[in-house]
């Protein structure tokens, strides 16, 4: 991740769950067992040069795991 989310996340979408990740063996083995979803939202990012870019997010988290691996997936502004 480079870059920093500054305030909340806005619009969360589930898009999948359970079998529906296919990376979802490899969550599993490297933070271990828990009810993995992917997950996607809106948020204000700050990009290493500075600048500020509103931006879709994509994450997976699990429940007592947290959220892993945020990525930015496209521009919104």
């Amino acid at each position: 991740m480079h870059f920093d989310i500054l305030g909340e996340v806005g619009e969360i979408e589930t898009i999948a769950t359970g079998r529906g990740i296919r990376d979802r063996d490899r969550l599993q083995k490297r933070y271990g067992d828990g009810n993995w979803r992917k997950m996607k939202g809106v948020a204000l990012i700050r990009l290493r040069s500075g600048r500020v870019r509103k931006a879709e997010i994509h994450w997976y988290e699990a429940h007592g795991i947290g959220k892993k691996e945020i990525k930015r997936k496209r521009y919104l502004d």
